[in-house]
């Protein structure tokens, strides 16, 4: 394929379900691709939605980018719906198995490569938000989807079962603010932002605990 990868979001609205509460959510739905096949990050509350817009394209993978179950809602069924494989961090098993107990998963990694549309999107594994949080980076496009990981404005939350601030800050600080400033943060839910727009408040961050 010539030139970068398409990018394209499909908005989906749900229910956010932990430690007894719930919460009503929007979720982005990112896919990563070309006009023959995508990549599907995050499968959240409509599967239907999310197949409407990959249209006949081949889905080489549907990542999720932790185990949350807004993020990961409609995965089995938009697996068997696409016929493809479902990839999670096995540190989220418990969190993917309060949602989806009789269905198991592909287990991902820090460090592979998911090639789609002549490019590679990298692995890269940022505990914090949940033990097995991952973002996905396109290098080549200066390009990270973030998941629940990183946000305009922040961290993931870190106040509830599973999570750890000081955690999430080390993945920010470690694997996320090294990338180039102006890498585009495709972020799990709300707005875009870049990693030179988010790097210089850090110690911000730190400070307000959250």
């Amino acid at each position: 394929m010539s030139g970068a990868p398409r990018i394209e979001r499909v908005v989906t609205s749900g229910v956010f379900a932990l430690d007894g509460g719930s919460w009503e959510v929007d979720n982005n739905v990112w896919l990563v691709g070309d006009d023959r096949e995508v990549v599907v990050i995050d499968a959240a509350h409509d599967d239907a939605a999310i197949a409407e817009a990959v249209g006949g394209r081949h889905v080489v993978a549907i990542v999720c980018t932790h185990g949350h179950n807004d993020h990961i809602s409609v995965a089995p069924q938009l697996g068997d719906r696409l016929d493809a494989p479902v990839l999670l961090h096995p540190a989220d098993r418990e969190l993917w198995e309060m949602t989806h107990p009789e269905r198991t998963f592909v287990e991902t990694a820090d460090g592979a490569r998911i090639e789609v549309a002549g490019t590679a999107l990298d692995v890269l594994h940022t505990p914090g938000h949940s033990p097995g949080s991952v973002c996905l980076h396109l290098p080549g496009s200066r390009a990270l989807f973030s998941g629940d990981t990183l946000f305009a404005g922040g961290p993931g939350a870190t106040g509830r079962s599973f999570s750890h601030f000081p955690t999430i800050i080390a993945s920010i600080r470690d694997r996320l603010l090294t990338l180039d400033g102006d890498t585009v943060v495709h972020t799990g839910h709300g707005d875009t932002t870049t990693i030179g727009a988010e790097a210089p408040h850090l110690d911000e961050w730190v400070r307000r605990g959250h």
